[in-house]
């Protein structure tokens, strides 16, 4: 376990599952023990607070739990005495989403079980005190765009079960559309420059010697670079170009030879209801496929633009949780891109959207 320091803006940082040969981590975020949070968990020494999981974008391809990081949900989260957790799964390639999948179910197990018994050997090591510590009863999820994907898994095999699910511009509500299984031939994605794939031979199926990893930083070019600020780790685009190949299905559920992506391009487009027996060996890592009555109350922002992660990916979610039962707000936000929330000036354009989410999580938390 790294040297951990607790305070409100340095997480602990905790060791939830060792595979592959890398210790896979996530950090928990104490809300302040003060008076300024929530005067419903106040009054006692130790305190068992909801929860809420984090799991960051990327397109499964890159990124860590401080990648894109969500300091407007942190924050507000704290403030009402919820604590946030962000975690790290395993990265495709050459992991896959059955991967994914068994990382996060184990990060919640984490999270509800052994992970109270570790904050308190923590703290007393770092000769400090915290009353916060896990409701195991009250866990929610959350994610952006690829971490959409990994909330979503949570609400069908997370055990126990979350409480509620969050999920911006969250991919994973339709994978079979073009944006997945159609080879692109000019651009599509922010107006962004084709790839060639001849540059991410690493990347590319088959692997030769590439190594399992859950933790690849954001890396940008200096400005002295010809595009300056452009992308210096190679996973950053690796996403896009399985999109612009439309082998993303591949990767996601592992199978190349013979190709999913190929045998479902045709499929997706007849007149005829989608035959699921064409993805039966792989249908439980399809979220659509597995909305039942049971899944959280969840709440959906998707902008109407973004071109990374397609708008019908949440609509169609949000009809599916509709016709099930499910308690669902899908917010679409107009005109507006993938990753809006990080764009200059977020925190204040989507204040009111901001408190109407956590007020939803906080609502089905406690």
């Amino acid at each position: 376990m790294p040297e951990n320091q607790c305070s409100v803006d340095s997480p602990l940082t905790f060791t939830y599952k060792e595979v592959d040969g890398i210790r896979v981590l996530l950090d928990v975020y104490l809300p302040p023990d003060s008076d300024d949070v929530d005067q419903q968990f106040t009054g006692q020494a130790i305190q068992y607070h909801p929860a809420v999981v984090y799991f960051h974008g990327g397109g499964l391809t890159v990124g860590n739990r401080r990648s894109w990081f969500p300091t407007w949900l942190k924050n507000r989260l704290s403030a009402l005495g919820i604590i946030f957790i962000s975690a790290d799964y395993r990265l495709i390639p050459p992991g896959t989403g059955y991967d994914v999948l068994a990382d996060v179910q184990d990060a919640i197990t984490f999270v509800a079980g052994d992970l109270n018994v570790q904050l308190d050997q923590e703290l007393a090591d770092l000769g400090t005190g915290s009353r916060f510590r896990i409701d195991p009863t009250s866990i929610g999820v959350a994610g952006t765009s690829s971490g959409g994907f990994c909330a979503y898994l949570c609400a069908i095999y997370a055990v126990p079960k979350p409480k509620v699910v969050l999920s911006l511009y969250g991919m994973g509500g339709d994978l079979l559309t073009d944006q997945y299984l159609a080879p692109k031939a000019q651009s599509f994605l922010r107006g962004r420059e084709m790839l060639d794939p001849a540059q991410f031979s690493e990347y590319i199926y088959p692997f030769d010697s590439l190594q399992s990893t859950s933790d690849s930083p954001l890396v940008y070019h200096p400005q002295s670079y010809h595009i300056p600020g452009y992308p210096a780790n190679p996973r950053m685009l690796i996403s896009r170009l399985y999109l612009q190949l439309g082998v993303a299905l591949d990767y996601i559920t592992g199978q190349h030879e013979p190709s999913l992506s190929v045998s479902l391009r045709k499929a997706i487009h007849t007149e005829d209801l989608f035959d699921e027996a064409l993805i039966s060996d792989h249908k439980i890592i399809f979220p659509q496929f597995n909305v039942t009555s049971d899944w959280p109350a969840t709440y959906l922002v998707h902008g109407t633009s973004d071109t990374a992660v397609l708008l019908r990916e949440s609509r169609n979610l949000h009809s599916l949780l509709l016709k099930a039962g499910v308690e669902v707000v899908l917010e679409e936000l107009p005109g507006r891109e993938h990753s809006f929330d990080y764009q200059p000036g977020a925190e204040l354009e989507n204040k009111g959207l901001y408190d109407d989410i956590v007020q939803f999580l906080y609502r089905h938390l406690t």
